[in-house]
C-alpha cells in the first residue's frame, strides 16, 4: 500500500485506526436512515393509489372531483394548491342520461353508497325487527347490481318503498319476501316492504363499510332522497358495448360530459372515484415525508456534520505531521475526502436498510388507525435511498473539507501549535450566518406573537428551525458562554468539579460538538409533545366549560334521525339539541399566503337560543339567537385569520366543496374546544355522507328516559370521549418526538463517547500525576453533567421561544407543559450523557491501569 497517496492515507487511516472512524459511521447511518425512512412516506404519498375493487368490472367511472384549489400568485409565479375536501363530493344525476348516449357506450348506472340504521325501538306492528351488530348496514342502489356480480335469490328488483336484503341479514331477522323492515335513512323513519333477497357480490362486499358485511339495496329512483342527497349521484358507472375499449369509451364521454366538471376515470385511477379518502391519505403522507422530513433532514445534516467535522479535529494533529514531513495542503484535503468516500457510502447504505423497517412500519400503524386507506400499499424505489446515502456522502464531504480546510493551510507549525491548544476565535463566515440565524429566528418569534391561529404555527415552525441553526453554527461560542455560566456552581463544589469547569472552558469546541445534538433532541421533543399538550389541554378546558348540558349522548354509527325530538318530548327535558360534526374549507390570508383551511364544523338542529341553554360559546361579538339558515357564528381564531367579523359574509366550502357565503352573527371564543364554525344542520344535510347526528345535548330529564337513543354521559365523559378521539394526533406527534429526539439522543451519546476516547492521553496523564480513577470519574461526570444542563436548558429555551407565542395565537394561553413529562426528558438527558461519559472513561482507564 502506498501511505504517500491520499486514498493510501484514507486506506490506512480507516484501517489501523477503526475507532476514531466509528463514530463518524454511525452518525452517517443514522441519518441515512431518518432521511430514507421519511423519503420512502413522502413517495408513497406522491404515487399513492387505490386499486378499484367495487369498480373493477367498470370500465369508465364518472366522478366529482374530490379537490378543491386555491391559486395564488401571477405569471411564472402562480401556483395551483389542491385541498381535500372534508366529504364526498358527488355529481348530478343528470349525467347519467347523457354518459349513456356516448358512443360504445352499452349503458350507465348511477351509484348510490350511504349508511341506514335499523330502527332501535319497537319495529312495529307486523314489521320484521333488524339485528345487525352496530345497527348500521350499508345501502346501494339497486341498480349496481350490474357491474358488482350481485343476483337475486328470490323475490324481485325493488321499486320505491321496497328494499332487497343481503341473505345474510334477511336470515337473521327471519325476513322474507313481503315481510315489513324499519330502517332509518336521512330522509327518516320509515317502513319498507322486502322486495327480494339477494346475494352479494365481491364488488359489493370488498369495501362495506357497515357492521358484519350487512347490506340493502334501494330502487335507484329513491336512493338519493334516503341518502339525504336528492338529484345527486356518487358516482356513474360507464358500461362498454361489446369491442369498445376503455380509452375510447372514456374519449367518448368525456366528449358528453364536456362543461359538466365531473371527472372521468379509468384503470387504476378508479380506485380514487371508489375512495375519495386517499386524498386525505396522501396529505398525512406529504406531511410526515415532506414536512417533517425536511426537519429531520435538517436535522440530520446538521448533527452528522458536527459529529464529522469533530472526527476531522480530532486528528487536527495528525494532519499537522503530515504538512510538516511534506504533504501539500491539496494532499491533506483529498485525504479528507477520501475518507468520506471510503466511510459515508457504506455507511447510507448500511443506514438505509433499516430505514425501509421502520418506513413500513410507520405506515403499516398509520393504516391501522384508519390514516391510510387499506388497500395502499408502501412505494419503496432506489430515488428515496440514493437521496439519503448522496446526503449523507454530500454532509460528510463538506464538513469534512470545512474542518480540514484550515489545518491544511496555514503552516505546519502553526497546525502543530493550534492541535495542542484549541483556537479561539470562530470562523467569520460561520460566525456571521450564526448571527443571521439568532437574527432570523427572534424576528419570526415576534411574528409569531402577533399571529393568530394557523399562522402562527407556521411562524412558530421557522423559529425552532433557525434557533437550532443558530446553535449549531455559533456552537463554540455557546458552548464557552455555556461553561461560564454553567461553570459558576462547579468552582465551589471540590477540585474535579473545579477541573471539569475549566476543561469545559478551554475546550469549547468539544463541549459545543456534544451540546449541539442535546439541543436538537430537547428542543424538537418539546416542540412536538407540548404542543400537542397544549392543546389538548386548551380544548378539554373549553370543552368542560362550554357543555352546559345535563346529558351527552352520542352512538359510535351516529344517532338516529328523530333524537332530538324523542328527546324533547322526554319528561323534565328543558332543552336538546342534536349536533353533526363534520368540516368545511375557509379562505384565510390574502394574495401569496391565501390557503384554504379545514375548520371543525357543528350543525345545529333548534335555534340559537335552544343552543345557548347547553353550549356556552363564550360569545364575544353579536349573538346566536339570530343563527340560521345562511347565518353562522365563528370562532375568535378564525375570524381573526379570515379578517372577518359581525355582520361580514364568510366565503366558505361546505364538505362537499359546494360553496357558500353566510353572513357572521356572533364570533365567540371556544372554538378549540367545541367547534370553529357553528350553523344550522339543514345547511349541512345534503353535503354529508351520514346524515345521522354525532351528539345529543340535553338539559333537563333524566338518564334513563335517553338510554334508548344511545350512550349517556355528562360533559366529564363526553370531554373524555372527545380526547380519545384526538389519539392519532397525539400519536404522530409523539412518534415523530420519538424519531427525531432519539436519533439526535444517540447523537449526542455517539459524540460524548468520541470526545471521552479521543482524551485518553489526557485522562492517562492526570493519573500519572496522582489523580484517583475516582477523581477522573468525578470530574467526568462533572462535564457530563454540565453538558446535559447546558443542552436542556437551550433546548428548553428554543421550545418555549418557539410555543409561547405559537399558543398565545391558537389556544390564547400559554403552553402546558406536564411536569412529569418534562422532568423524564431532561432525566434521560442526564442520565444518557452521563453514561456516555463515565462507560469509556472506565475501559480507557482500566487499559491503562
Amino acid at each position: 500500500m502506498r501511505l504517500s497517496t491520499p486514498n493510501g492515507l484514507a486506506r490506512a487511516a480507516v484501517r489501523f485506526k477503526p475507532a476514531s472512524f466509528a463514530g463518524t459511521f454511525l452518525a452517517l447511518m443514522m441519518s441515512a436512515l431518518i432521511v430514507s425512512t421519511c423519503g420512502i412516506l413522502l413517495e408513497t404519498g406522491l404515487r399513492a393509489t387505490v386499486p378499484p375493487e367495487r369498480y373493477a368490472k367498470t370500465p369508465v367511472v364518472v366522478a366529482a372531483d374530490q379537490y378543491e384549489y386555491i391559486v395564488t400568485g401571477s405569471g411564472e409565479d402562480r401556483e395551483k394548491e389542491a385541498v381535500p375536501l372534508p366529504d364526498t363530493a358527488r355529481v348530478d344525476a343528470g349525467l347519467v342520461a347523457k354518459a349513456a348516449e356516448a358512443p360504445g357506450a352499452a349503458t350507465a348506472v348511477p351509484d348510490f353508497t350511504f349508511p341506514v340504521r335499523t330502527a332501535d325501538e319497537g319495529a312495529g306492528a307486523g314489521a320484521r325487527e333488524l339485528t345487525v351488530p352496530g345497527g348500521v348496514l350499508t345501502a346501494h342502489g339497486w341498480g349496481s347490481h350490474t357491474f358488482t356480480g350481485t343476483a337475486l335469490t328470490t323475490g324481485s328488483a325493488p321499486r320505491e318503498g321496497e328494499v332487497v336484503l343481503d341473505a345474510g341479514t334477511a336470515r337473521a331477522a327471519r325476513a322474507a319476501v313481503g315481510d315489513v323492515v324499519v330502517l332509518q335513512t336521512a330522509a327518516g323513519r320509515q317502513g319498507f316492504r322486502v322486495a327480494g333477497v339477494a346475494r352479494a357480490g365481491s364488488e359489493d362486499t370488498a369495501r362495506n363499510t357497515g357492521a358484519a358485511g350487512a347490506l340493502v339495496w334501494f330502487a335507484d329512483t329513491q336512493a338519493p332522497t334516503l341518502a339525504g342527497h336528492p338529484g345527486k349521484a356518487d358516482a356513474i358507472a360507464v358500461l362498454a358495448e361489446r369491442g369498445t375499449d376503455a380509452d375510447a369509451l372514456a374519449g367518448s364521454v368525456k366528449k358528453a360530459l364536456a362543461g359538466s366538471g365531473a371527472q372521468v376515470h379509468t384503470g387504476d385511477d378508479r380506485g380514487t372515484a371508489e375512495d375519495p379518502g386517499l386524498g386525505h391519505a396522501k396529505e398525512a403522507l406529504f406531511g410526515i415525508g415532506g414536512s417533517f422530513g425536511g426537519i429531520a433532514a435538517v436535522v440530520a445534516v446538521l448533527t452528522a456534520a458536527g459529529t464529522v467535522a469533530l472526527s476531522v479535529s480530532q486528528r487536527a494533529r495528525e494532519f499537522a505531521l503530515l504538512r510538516a514531513v511534506g504533504a501539500t495542503p491539496r494532499q491533506v484535503r483529498r485525504a479528507v475526502a477520501s475518507e468520506a468516500l471510503l466511510v459515508a457510502p457504506l455507511a447510507g447504505i448500511i443506514g438505509c436498510l433499516p430505514g425501509i423497517g421502520l418506513a413500513h412500519w410507520w405506515f403499516g400503524q398509520l393504516q391501522d388507525r384508519g390514516a391510510v386507506p387499506q388497500a395502499v400499499d408502501p412505494h419503496v424505489s432506489a430515488f428515496p435511498l440514493l437521496a439519503a446515502v448522496g446526503m449523507g456522502l454530500l454532509t460528510a464531504l463538506t464538513a469534512g473539507w470545512t474542518a480540514g480546510r484550515r489545518p491544511s493551510r496555514i503552516k505546519p507549525g502553526q497546525a502543530l501549535a493550534e492541535a495542542s491548544v484549541e483556537r479561539l476565535r470562530p470562523g467569520l463566515i460561520r460566525t456571521v450566518l450564526g448571527m443571521g440565524a439568532l437574527v432570523g429566528g427572534g424576528f419570526l418569534t415576534g411574528l409569531s406573537a402577533g399571529s393568530t391561529g394557523g399562522d402562527a404555527a407556521g411562524a412558530a415552525l421557522g423559529v425552532v428551525m433557525l434557533l437550532m441553526l443558530a446553535v449549531a453554527l455559533l456552537g463554540p461560542l455557546v458552548a464557552r458562554l455555556c461553561a461560564g455560566l454553567f461553570g459558576l456552581p462547579l468552582r465551589g463544589a471540590g477540585p474535579a468539579a473545579r477541573l471539569a469547569a475549566a476543561n469545559s472552558r478551554a475546550n469549547a469546541r468539544r463541549l459545543a460538538s456534544a451540546i449541539t445534538p442535546i439541543v436538537l433532541a430537547m428542543a424538537f421533543a418539546s416542540t412536538l409533545v407540548f404542543m400537542h399538550t397544549s392543546e389538548t389541554h386548551a380544548a378539554d378546558e373549553q370543552l368542560r366549560a362550554g357543555i352546559v348540558a345535563d346529558h351527552v349522548v352520542t352512538a359510535p354509527a351516529g344517532l338516529p334521525v328523530d333524537a332530538s325530538a324523542r328527546a324533547a318530548r322526554a319528561p323534565g327535558v328543558e332543552a336538546a339539541v342534536g349536533l353533526l360534526n363534520t368540516q368545511v374549507l375557509v379562505p384565510v390570508g390574502s394574495g401569496e399566503f391565501e390557503s384554504l383551511r379545514g375548520a371543525a364544523t357543528q350543525g345545529v338542529t333548534g335555534s340559537g337560543a335552544e343552543l345557548a341553554k347547553v353550549q356556552d360559546l363564550d360569545v364575544r361579538e353579536g349573538s346566536l339567537h339570530r343563527l340560521g339558515k345562511g347565518r353562522i357564528a365563528i370562532d375568535k381564531t378564525l375570524a381573526d385569520s379570515a379578517d372577518a367579523g359581525v355582520g361580514d359574509r364568510l366565503p366558505l366550502h361546505l364538505p362537499d366543496g359546494t360553496k357558500a357565503s353566510p353572513e357572521i352573527v356572533a364570533v365567540y371564543g371556544r372554538g378549540l374546544g367545541l367547534a370553529t364554525v357553528t350553523m344550522d344542520r339543514a345547511s349541512l344535510a345534503g353535503h354529508v355522507t351520514s346524515g345521522f347526528d354525532s351528539a345529543l345535548l340535553v338539559r333537563g330529564g333524566s338518564k334513563k328516559s335517553l338510554t334508548a337513543l344511545g350512550r349517556v354521559t355528562d360533559a366529564s365523559g363526553y370531554a373524555t370521549e372527545r380526547n380519545l378521539d384526538a389519539e392519532l394526533g397525539a400519536w404522530t406527534n409523539i412518534t415523530m418526538a420519538a424519531v427525531l429526539g432519539g436519533f439526535a439522543a444517540i447523537a449526542a451519546v455517539n459524540t460524548l463517547v468520541m470526545t471521552v476516547l479521543d482524551r485518553r492521553r489526557e485522562l492517562g496523564t492526570l493519573r500519572l500525576v496522582g489523580s484517583t480513577r475516582r477523581q477522573v470519574l468525578t470530574m467526568l461526570g462533572w462535564e457530563g453533567l454540565l453538558v446535559s444542563t447546558a443542552g436542556t436548558a437551550l433546548g428548553s429555551a428554543i421550545a418555549a421561544a418557539t410555543l409561547i407565542p405559537m399558543m398565545r395565537g391558537m389556544t390564547g394561553e400559554g403552553p402546558y407543559v406536564p411536569p412529569l413529562v418534562y422532568g423524564s426528558f431532561a432525566a434521560a438527558v442526564g442520565g444518557l450523557a452521563l453514561l456516555a461519559v463515565t462507560l469509556p472513561a472506565r475501559a480507557a482507564l482500566r487499559r491503562r491501569s
